[in-house]
């Protein structure tokens, strides 16, 4: 019994037709027929009645037909699974995070991962929530790290938490501390100080403000527009403070002093978001997995 010889029974099974079966195989008739023939005889059972214009399945072509697209569907699900193995071994993934993530969540995981699977290619891209939202959507990017709530919720992606990370303040040790020297400050205590301030679109920007606006101040800059190691350098000169994720002020703590926020503090939730539409690779779901179980 071949593998082909069941194809080519299933084809005529399903369609009642030697010649319809044949076209949908894309081989001549008579090789068809004489393959169905040949596994006949391997059986020693007709698997179908002939007659004009009327095929049917004997009881022995009943008996076969459930069988025989099981063992189709069991090897084409050993075909998918060798193929996304062989993925695992060389490929990309393309990701996109915000900057404080880059710097502070992703890279022991891509490191893990890059040791588990050096053939593939990691190809990062920064930028804030909405950004990578549009190139999710665009299918530029294969997954993406995000801060929620989204920007612009969208029902094409489908997201799923990573983590809830602490902010802190973060301050030079060469200046006095932010909030009269206390070990922790409340949101309101940075009214009397100048805040080193990320660029607009930054999700951290539009988070610090509405907490400032939200505790009754307008927050004064005393530099704004940058990136996370522009803003963490500027603070580290004494330009001012800046309030950023915990895991980027331990990352980057020599030539800081991180100050902890008075309960209930500030947080931020990050998820690992994909289109909804579209199933990530096989590569980009291990790393997904990577990233979920960190």
């Amino acid at each position: 019994m071949q593998f082909h010889q069941l194809q080519y029974f299933v084809a005529v099974a399903e369609t009642r037709h030697f010649t319809r079966a044949a076209d949908l195989m894309h081989v001549a008739q008579p090789s068809l027929s004489q393959q169905i023939k040949a596994l006949e005889r391997e059986l020693g059972a007709e698997l179908f009645r002939r007659a004009r214009g009327n095929i049917t399945l004997t009881d022995a072509g009943e008996a076969l037909l459930p069988l025989a697209r099981r063992i189709l569907a069991d090897a084409d699900t050993a075909r998918q699974e060798v193929q996304e193995l062989a993925q695992l071994r060389s490929g990309r993934v393309r990701l996109g995070a915000t900057p404080s993530l880059c710097t502070g969540l992703l890279p022991d995981v891509l490191r893990a991962f890059h040791d588990r699977y050096p053939g593939i290619r990691l190809m990062i891209e920064e930028g804030g929530s909405h950004d990578l939202v549009r190139e999710l959507a665009r299918g530029a990017l294969d997954l993406a790290l995000v801060v929620l709530p989204l920007p612009t919720p969208s029902p094409a992606l489908t997201t799923l938490e990573v983590l809830r990370e602490d902010l802190v303040v973060v301050s030079s040790p060469d200046e006095p501390r932010p909030g009269g020297g206390r070990r922790t400050v409340r949101v309101a205590d940075l009214e009397g100080e100048r805040l080193v301030m990320f660029r607009h679109g930054y999700d951290l920007r539009e988070l610090t403000v509405a907490a400032c606006r939200s505790a009754g101040f307008e927050p004064a800059f005393a530099v704004e527009g940058g990136e996370m190691d522009a803003v963490l350098g500027f603070v580290r000169a004494g330009l001012g403070v800046a309030v950023v994720p915990r895991m980027v002020a331990t990352r980057s703590g020599r030539g800081l002093r991180v100050t902890p926020l008075a309960s209930p503090g500030l947080h931020r939730t990050i998820a690992l978001a994909h289109r909804s539409d579209v199933a990530p690779p096989r590569a980009a779901r291990e790393l997904q997995r990577m990233l979920l179980e960190r």
